[in-house]
């Protein structure tokens, strides 16, 4: 591979990419680490249903829980990439040099960074009632699976939920308050809140389930 171009989800070996991840360099960094992270949940969701016999009932709902999972992961990656790029602008905007246009460059970098971020927090909250329809109704072989890929959607959750209030929070250096930043972005501040919420929901499905993956009582 040519080191001139950049390493994406899309067209890297797994070695490849977790090589660039592990540099001193902020693209790709933890946000597109996130992207992979639901990639991962969802082809585990992918795989679950595809194992999963279900009743006359159930086909429909699992043949579309199904479909979701394999688009997620597709488009997951293509978001792990998006944030990488975002990553790179908003890393170029703080190394100039001091005054209007560096304001402007951060400002702009932050604001498409926080979407980016916020994009992909959206698409792991969707993907936490399939996941949870999985756990209930999905072949129970394959509960460690089901835990491993709630652990991956929630460290999505929370990688999106991080950088994105992190991106919010770099508007500030332009002299605006947190107040005004929720006042100008009342969209992306919505996003962060309902991420904290979906870690909680992630948190409790993932103790609904974790005693049938890993019994530690005798029964």
């Amino acid at each position: 591979m040519d080191d001139s171009e950049p390493v994406t989800t899309q067209h890297s070996t797994v070695e490849d990419w977790t090589r660039a991840l592990a540099e001193s360099v902020g693209a790709p960094g933890g946000g597109a680490g996130a992207g992979v992270m639901l990639a991962i949940a969802a082809s585990l969701m992918s795989m679950v249903a595809g194992y999963t016999d279900p009743k006359q009932h159930q086909r429909r709902e699992l043949a579309s829980v199904h479909a979701r999972a394999r688009s997620l992961r597709e488009t997951d990656l293509g978001l792990a990439d998006d944030d990488a790029s975002a990553s790179r602008a908003f890393g170029a905007a703080f190394r100039l040099d001091p005054g209007p246009e560096r304001e402007y460059a951060i400002h702009k970098a932050s604001v498409r960074a926080a979407k980016a971020s916020a994009v992909l927090g959206e698409r792991a909250i969707d993907a936490i009632g399939d996941l949870e329809w999985l756990a209930a109704y999905g072949n129970p072989a394959l509960v460690a699976d089901i835990v491993v890929a709630f652990g991956a959607i929630r460290a999505a959750a929370a990688g999106a939920r991080t950088n994105e209030s992190f991106d919010l929070a770099a508007l500030t250096s332009s002299g605006a308050t947190l107040e005004q930043i929720r006042e100008q972005h009342p969209g992306l501040w919505a996003t962060v809140e309902q991420l904290t919420t979906a870690i909680d929901r992630i948190d409790g499905l993932t103790v609904g389930i974790d005693h049938r993956a890993a019994p530690t009582d005798d029964v």
